[in-house]
């Protein structure tokens, strides 16, 4: 990660514009940042463990961590937002998710 005046700039992570989304996914991925970093945490691994899973460059899945650190507010507005569309769909999830 490099810092470029008051922007971030990420190596290995982008926005995808098509996306409703307006977390940062892995460059060349379909893999959100927040579910590498939500992989982790749930199934208990290290960074190590989840590059090796997940096929990533360690310093990868430590920027995605970082970022998902520093964005806390951005993923919870979006897990809430991705929870309503789907409970107004009909679908029951549960426990919520919260952070």
């Amino acid at each position: 990660m490099t810092t470029n005046s008051s922007k971030t700039q990420w190596q290995y992570l982008e926005s995808r514009p098509d996306s409703w989304r307006r977390q940062l996914y892995l460059k060349g991925r379909k893999l959100r940042a927040h579910t590498v970093w939500a992989d982790m945490i749930v199934n208990e691994m290290s960074p190590e463990e989840v590059a090796d899973s997940k096929d990533l460059p360690l310093a990868a899945v430590i920027e995605a961590i970082k970022y998902c650190e520093t964005h806390q507010e951005l993923l919870k507005k979006e897990a809430e937002e991705e929870r309503r569309f789907l409970e107004e769909k009909g679908v029951i999830l549960e426990p919520k998710i919260t952070y």
